[in-house]
């Protein structure tokens, strides 16, 4: 196990540099000057070319990519071009509350989304099944931004509970933030629900038919003990995948979702610093988000271990 989860790491560190070169190569395809966009239009040629010796975007490519790469690994992340602030402190300060909001969702989705499945498995061709099949099928069907502007229709601009922006405080407390965080949770729950509950189900009911079940149920072990003893433990196993790919859904995929409530997030810092070609702050996001979806992956393995002991890793 020890062996397997160092592999796995070294593996995860070889991904994030190849991904460290990519998202380099493709920020240098972007059109545009970053030290035009700083300047302005209306820059002198002599201005534009004094702020990029300043910036080192005079500097050929490799030299640019071993000078940020390197100070990655020395826990600095340079500053941003536009906001002139350090990426380090902005990026933590915008990771932390999509943590807090993919935090809640994670959690009503897994919850909700395992218990409908489990529902519907056992309820499979009849009503219940059929409804909670079709609320799924629904919320599949469209994309996240849609419902989030479903959302602000119906609760901030018709029955005016919720308000429409999340924009929060940064200095803001967790009791204060709680209201504007609801809408953007809620229509991110709702989409990692209908994922969770529909395989689930599809598991669960595959489970309920394999022999061991009926062998169960011929000995007598009534429906709740064999739900909870021996069906829901191997039916987590081909869901935790997905759970693990909500995680960093949830903390940086959910970027539309948090450009529609204004929710100052990770996915929102993205779209900011690709609107502005602001490189440093894009090469850091993208490469913390990469990051996130290779730890999750590992931590769905090893839950993988955790669950069924069965399984051994070589």
């Amino acid at each position: 196990m020890l062996q397997f989860f160092l592999r796995r790491l070294a593996f995860i560190l070889f991904i994030l540099f190849c991904i460290s070169l990519i998202v380099f190569a493709v920020t240098e395809l972007l059109p545009g000057d970053a030290a035009q966009m700083i300047l302005g239009q209306k820059a002198t040629p002599v201005t534009l070319a004094a702020l990029r010796t300043r910036l080192g975007l005079d500097q050929p490519a490799p030299v640019r990519y071993l000078a940020w790469i390197g100070g990655v690994v020395r826990g600095d992340w340079g500053e941003s071009l536009i906001m002139s602030l350090p990426v380090g402190p902005l990026l933590a300060q915008r990771l932390g509350n999509s943590a807090l909001l993919a935090l809640f969702a994670w959690a009503l989705s897994t919850v909700f989304g395992i218990g409908l499945g489990i529902l519907a498995g056992l309820n499979r061709n009849r009503w219940p099944d059929r409804l909670i099949s079709l609320v799924v099928v629904f919320f599949v069907s469209f994309p996240p931004f849609v419902v989030a502007v479903f959302m602000i229709l119906v609760f901030a601009l018709w029955l005016r509970w919720l308000p429409a922006s999340s924009m929060i405080d940064p200095d803001a407390n967790l009791l204060t933030s709680l209201r504007f965080l609801i809408l953007p949770t809620l229509t991110l729950t709702l989409g990692a629900l209908a994922e969770v509950a529909r395989l689930m189900r599809a598991s669960f009911i595959e489970v309920l038919e394999s022999d061991y079940i009926r062998t169960a149920r011929g000995k007598g072990i009534t429906q709740q003990l064999i739900v909870l003893r021996h069906a829901l433990r191997n039916a987590l196993l081909p869901v935790i995948s997905v759970l693990a790919l909500n995680i960093g859904y949830l903390m940086s995929g959910a970027v539309l979702v948090e450009n529609v409530f204004a929710y100052p997030g990770l996915g929102r810092l993205l779209l900011e610093a690709i609107s502005q070609r602001d490189l440093p702050l894009l090469q850091a996001v993208t490469l913390v988000a990469a990051a996130i979806y290779a730890l999750a992956n590992l931590a769905a393995d090893l839950t993988y271990f955790w669950i069924n002991p069965r399984i051994r890793y070589s």
